[in-house]
């Protein structure tokens, strides 16, 4: 028997914003002790936690006619060697050479006719190795992508011998089948979701509630696309070719900051931020007299329920960095009472009740939005900040150090900030564009500085 699953309206924008220079992957990069493993080990090792992630042995297969979203279908020619690979770097093979070959790799596509995901495994000296990770944002949001690398990675340095997978792959439609079922599937939605919503009102004074809260989302996060991002230096086309930098800062000494105004981790994130893009537009002559530039910032909507599944579960909400203000502190505190407001309005429950809606959407409408958002003129960058686990974890043996995280770019959003925190620590990925940013090693350092200037 044929089987498929559909991606959800958020997945498959991420396929439909993808153009030949806005790649929609995502990734990390993870320093780890070398335990002596060759590839072949790391392969078998990939492999015996496929079962738990059935998705990577997946593809995507279009409808014909463009008539419903694509469907992801097992892979029956799934080779793990294509997906897994090794490298090394040439001399001296530092961090600086690292860090370029994460941009060099980063600034590839992933092959559409094979599952959306590639695995480096790079030399380091001082007998260390270090793992490069890619994976279409099709497939996983950045909560879902902690979940994946718990998969990958153990507790402790036995770790678990799970053996080679034992399925099968499942027979994919053909396609007149996914034509003729994607057809039956758009007459049935509505009756379904009717019978959810009547469901719903069982509990009218919940369900009024809970529809309050949403409608007011909806009119918050609804005003967003007509707002337009201020212009500055940064404000270019993007090319294909990525630059990569990171900030290692200790959570504890973010966690300080926080507690001094009241504020949040996230909160403060977006403070160091905006004193990084200070820094750096200043460098560059920039006028930034009342500059208040735009973020999109992804927030989770994952449910606990949804703790391990694939697909994004993930909104958007607006920040307003005030670039322009020269005192970190008043910066911070502007920051704190916009992102209260913004979480007031429920923005991000409304962002998310926009992108259900979507379900009724029929691809066309859809892979239009997708267009136009990878087009976008309504934010400057993108942050966004992901709790990881606060305990040590071991890859094929070896301590982790570091997990270093990776956000793409879209439109003139010429600069993307990911931040991860991993026992202990708060590291930021700083995703450039090789030809506007070449100064990203500027914005690195802004960042440091604004930390810094909080700690004094």
């Amino acid at each position: 028997m044929a089987h498929f699953e559909r991606l959800a309206p958020a997945d498959a924008q991420f396929l439909y914003q993808e153009t030949p220079t806005a790649h929609m992957h995502v990734g990390g990069l993870v320093v780890f002790d070398d335990s002596g493993f060759d590839l072949a080990d790391v392969m078998a090792h990939t492999e015996s936690r496929m079962a738990l992630v059935p998705r990577f042995r997946q593809k995507l297969m279009w409808v014909p006619y463009g008539f419903g979203r694509p469907v992801w279908v097992d892979d029956a020619d799934f080779d793990i060697r294509y997906h897994v690979r090794h490298t090394g770097l040439p001399r001296p093979g530092g961090e600086r050479e690292l860090l370029a070959l994460m941009g060099r790799i980063m600034s590839v596509q992933l092959d559409r006719k094979r599952p959306l995901w590639e695995m480096w495994i790079i030399d380091l000296p001082d007998e260390r190795r270090a793992m490069i990770h890619k994976t279409h944002h099709a497939m996983i949001d950045g909560m879902s992508g902690v979940d994946l690398a718990s998969v990958l990675l153990d507790l402790t340095a036995e770790g678990q011998d799970l053996g080679p997978p034992t399925d099968k792959p499942r027979s994919a439609p053909t396609k007149p089948e996914l034509l003729r079922e994607t057809v039956v599937e758009r007459a049935t939605r509505p009756a379904e979701v009717w019978r959810t919503a009547a469901r719903a009102t069982r509990g009218p004074r919940e369900f009024l509630g809970r529809a309050r809260e949403v409608g007011a989302g909806v009119m918050s996060f609804g005003k967003a696309p007509f707002q337009v991002a201020p212009k500055t230096s940064l404000s270019q086309r993007n090319g294909q070719h990525r630059r990569y930098g990171v900030v290692r800062t200790d959570l504890a000494d973010v966690k300080v900051v926080k507690n001094r105004v009241g504020s949040t981790v996230n909160d403060v994130v977006l403070a160091l931020v905006a004193g990084g893009l200070r820094h750096l537009l200043l460098s560059r002559g920039d006028v930034v007299d009342d500059l208040v530039m735009r973020a999109s910032v992804p927030v989770s909507v994952r449910e606990e329920s949804d703790k391990m599944s694939m697909g994004n579960k993930v909104a958007v909400m607006f920040a307003e960095l005030p670039v322009g203000e020269p005192d970190p502190d008043v910066r911070l505190s502007l920051i704190k009472a916009h992102m209260g407001r913004a979480k007031d309005g429920k923005q991000a429950l409304g962002a998310d009740a926009i992108m259900r809606l979507a379900d009724f959407a029929p691809p066309t409408l859809l892979s239009l939005a997708g267009r136009v958002v990878a087009n976008q003129w309504v934010m400057n960058l993108t942050v966004t900040n992901v709790p990881g686990p606060q305990f040590p974890l071991y890859f094929m043996g070896g301590a982790v150090h570091e997990i270093l995280p990776m956000v793409p770019l879209v439109g003139e959003t010429n600069i993307g900030v990911a931040c991860l925190s991993y026992n202990g620590a708060l590291d930021f990925g700083l995703t450039g564009d090789w030809d506007a940013v070449p100064d990203l090693d500027v914005f690195a350092e802004g960042i440091e500085k604004t930390l810094a200037d909080y700690l004094r």
